[in-house]
């Protein structure tokens, strides 16, 4: 099991964010749909090797040590990963079977929550937290 009460910064979590919607509109305007095995590699490292290589070159670039940013729940970061790995998985596959409809779909699903986290609202917490809310109401009611 991992370990909980892990944090991390929000600058990092801006900067992956941030990766994920400049491939995705990488890749819409190139035409180019091996771009997205760039934000689905460093996905599949965060959860798999929690080594994610974007992050770990932004965290270069922090002006102040890591805690002292905000700091964002990891557990809540893994399952946004999975989210977005599952996201840019289906649209890779779409884009390579040429069922462009579909890649659309499903880049635009990702490209535009990361976007919106990046305004501020977290669209994977809200799923989680209903999740969560869902699974403590039915065991409650047993």
């Amino acid at each position: 099991m991992k370990e909980t009460n892990r944090s991390i910064p929000r600058p990092l979590v801006r900067a992956n964010q941030w990766f994920i919607v400049v491939s995705v509109v990488a890749t819409w305007l190139s035409g180019q749909e091996w771009l997205l095995a760039f934000p689905l590699a460093a996905g599949l490292l965060g959860l798999f090797f929690d080594f994610n290589p974007v992050m770990r070159f932004a965290k270069l670039f922090l002006k102040k040590h890591p805690s002292e940013y905000v700091p964002e729940d990891a557990e809540q970061q893994q399952f946004n990963q999975v989210i977005a790995v599952i996201c840019l998985s289906a649209g890779l596959i779409s884009y390579l079977a040429d069922w462009m409809v579909v890649a659309y779909i499903f880049t635009a699903m990702v490209a535009l929550a990361a976007f919106v986290a990046i305004l501020g609202f977290c669209i994977g917490c809200f799923i989680r937290y209903q999740w969560q809310q869902y699974r403590y109401k039915k065991a409650s009611n047993h």
